[in-house]
């Protein structure tokens, strides 16, 4: 057996089968390349699902991990700690909001999300105790927690881990005639993504989200978007919803956040939002923590400069030239995305999204697989015009064979 073959056999033998990766194992990896066990060498164009944005080991941030390494790395919220106020009160600004909740993992702002909405609407919005509903979309995926699963449609992530956490109803996405129709009195938040990721990378109509924003405000009704996958610069905005200007009444933010460095994740709202919480309701001992805060602190200094947005527009716009070139050759059916992320529908004759991945593995390009049909491309936004290509041309490869 390889190397490779051994590690997978140890983590098939003693690691429960929540993933189907590809069949490589990583030992190391800068900027938007990644070397496995064997020295073969991979163009990343996943960036964990846009928790590397600023590409692997970026000096700025290992650096910033280092020094904070060397100081303090965790208080629990049962003392305060010299990162944390700054950290919260930069982020709020980067947001245009005023408070923040941090949390570790996208699935607990989520959560964290949900849970203020609710107090929100009992306590200001008035509505009757354990009345409140959250409106949803269809294709969503906001994590794999009991609560968001119960509103999710993918037969995967649902199955077998009822019963199901009440209050949601669920709308067809991009549709605002059935958004408007499922908001009622007791309806105390609309939860989107601006962009659905998993989905397959699906872009609502132009408009939709303006359309939301507009509806949520004339019925006093939250709009919450979840920018986990969507924000800090993959689109080439800082978050996806500027696309359309429009401002939510709270952000849920992770992946980038942690700059793939430290798992970060924050809700970001007004104070007259998460001000509704009191001590002891909610909490997370590692949330908000010395060295959580010191990542995220560089990365949004990164994200202040622009030019991790302006590298995500302009490749991007580059990216969707070179794919769209690919639609209507027998190969690919469609191409959605926006700035430096993109959904490609592989015709059936082609092979699945799971055989495309791996026949682009072999030629040492890495991407992911969704809903069968789908590759999804993202890579870090550091990646330059030449490995992009690079990238591509091997697409355009194993397409041609």
């Amino acid at each position: 057996m390889t190397t490779t073959e051994r590690s997978i056999a140890a983590a098939e033998a003693h690691s429960a089968h929540n993933y189907h990766p590809l069949p490589i194992v990583v030992a190391s990896a800068e900027g938007a390349w990644m070397t496995d066990v064997e020295g073969r060498r991979y163009l990343d164009m996943l960036a964990g699902y846009s928790a590397l944005n600023f590409g692997h080991g970026n000096r700025r941030l290992i650096d910033a991990a280092k020094a904070q390494l060397e100081r303090v790395t965790l208080t629990s919220r049962a003392f305060h700690h010299d990162r944390f106020a700054d950290f919260c009160t930069q982020l709020a600004e980067l947001c245009g909001m005023e408070m923040v909740l941090p949390m570790n993992t996208g699935a607990e702002a989520v959560e964290t999300a949900v849970k203020t909405a609710r107090k929100w609407g009992y306590r200001v919005k008035g509505v009757p105790d354990n009345q409140a509903k959250i409106v949803v979309a269809r294709n969503n995926f906001h994590g794999r927690t009991t609560t968001v699963v119960s509103f999710s449609t993918d037969p995967e992530a649902r199955a077998d881990f009822g019963p199901y956490t009440p209050g949601f109803e669920i709308v067809p996405y991009g549709d605002l005639t059935a958004l408007e129709a499922a908001l009622t009195d007791n309806t105390v938040a609309v939860l989107l993504e601006p962009i659905q990721g998993e989905a397959g990378v699906l872009v609502p109509p132009p408009g939709y989200l303006a359309g939301v924003r507009e509806l949520t405000r004339a019925r006093d009704v939250l709009f919450i978007a979840d920018e986990i996958q969507s924000g800090l610069g993959r689109t080439g905005r800082t978050f996806a919803c500027e696309h359309e200007g429009v401002v939510p009444d709270m952000y849920v933010l992770g992946k980038a956040l942690g700059g793939g460095v430290v798992p970060v994740s924050a809700v970001v709202s007004s104070s007259a939002v998460l001000g509704v919480h009191r001590p002891g309701e909610h909490g997370s001992t590692f949330g908000g923590n010395p060295l959580a805060c010191a990542v995220a602190l560089e990365v949004i200094a990164m994200l202040r400069t622009g030019e991790y947005q302006q590298r995500a527009t302009e490749l991007g716009d580059h990216l969707h030239a070179e794919l769209g070139l690919l639609v209507g050759g027998g190969a690919v059916e469609a191409v959605r995305g926006r700035g430096l992320w993109a959904g490609v529908d592989i015709a059936p004759a082609h092979g699945t999204g799971r055989q495309i991945s791996e026949k682009l593995m072999d030629l040492g390009v890495l991407v992911k697989d969704t809903h069968g049909s789908t590759i999804r491309i993202a890579p870090p936004l550091v990646i330059t015009k030449e490995d992009l290509d690079w990238g591509l041309e091997q697409l355009r490869s194993v397409l041609r064979g």
